[in-house]
């Protein structure tokens, strides 16, 4: 019994560790995101549906969705619908799981809540974390998720890097890693950080657009529920104020 409890006790503690390092033992970036960016979360869109969106899909989220970020019907229909999809429809891609497979190895998972599976650190991390690899069938490899099977679709605007191992942790912990410049993209650094934020910022927005309502609705039910409580308990106190 005691070692069930503290097993139950020490969980969460262990979960927020892991949840520091990735599938290759590499750590965790913090995503420095805002769910109440709207031109990130724009700008998130638009590299979504110009690099994501030839592969994977978004099948629970409608184009028309993006009007809660402040875009017009016109603006997603001429900026984001690249297809012959309505601004009603959902998000979905003609590349079907099989032939993803046969061409990656691996069927494109769809994204619509990778952000809530994933996590927006990893997904943060994972992006800026592709180097070049000969031995993989498609030219890249990723520190976070070693031996991935998707090829590294931003590389245009990040460049080509390697990637080395300089020592492995002893027990538990990331390994220590040094990162070369292969070649250059067409954004620097800080650019290409503050692309993939949005990106983040749009895949996790994605999971659950209804979030920033959401909690506002809840501040204002947790106010109400207080002033409640303030005429509740002056009720009691008039009720019982005789009884001793």
């Amino acid at each position: 019994m005691r070692k069930l409890l503290l097993t139950l006790l020490f969980a969460p503690l262990a979960a927020a560790l892991s949840a520091h390092a990735s599938e290759g033992g590499y750590r965790l970036d913090r995503a420095p995101i805002d769910p109440t960016d709207l031109v990130s979360l724009q700008a998130g869109a638009r590299t979504f549906v110009n690099y994501c969106l030839n592969c994977h899909g978004a099948q629970y989220m409608r184009y028309n969705r993006l009007a809660d970020l402040g875009l017009t019907e016109s603006q997603i229909r001429d900026n984001l619908v690249f297809t012959d999809a309505k601004v009603g429809d959902t998000m979905k891609v003609a590349l079907g799981a099989k032939e993803g497979k046969a061409m990656f190895g691996a069927a494109p998972p769809d994204l619509t809540v990778v952000g809530r599976s994933r996590g927006a650190d990893w997904l943060y991390t994972y992006l800026r974390t592709f180097y070049r690899d000969p031995n993989s069938p498609t030219g890249w490899n990723n520190a976070v998720f070693p031996q991935v099977a998707m090829p590294h679709a931003l590389w245009t605007l990040q460049g080509e890097r390697g990637l080395q191992v300089v020592s492995r942790a002893a027990q538990h912990g990331p390994d220590e890693y040094q990162w070369s410049e292969l070649a250059p993209g067409t954004q620097n650094t800080v650019q290409y950080d503050t692309t993939v934020r949005d990106l983040v910022n749009f895949l996790v927005y994605m999971g659950e657009p209804a979030a920033n309502s959401r909690k506002r609705i809840g501040i204002v039910v947790l106010f109400a529920l207080g002033i409640l409580f303030i005429f509740a308990y002056a009720l009691k106190k008039e009720y019982w104020k005789d009884v001793k």
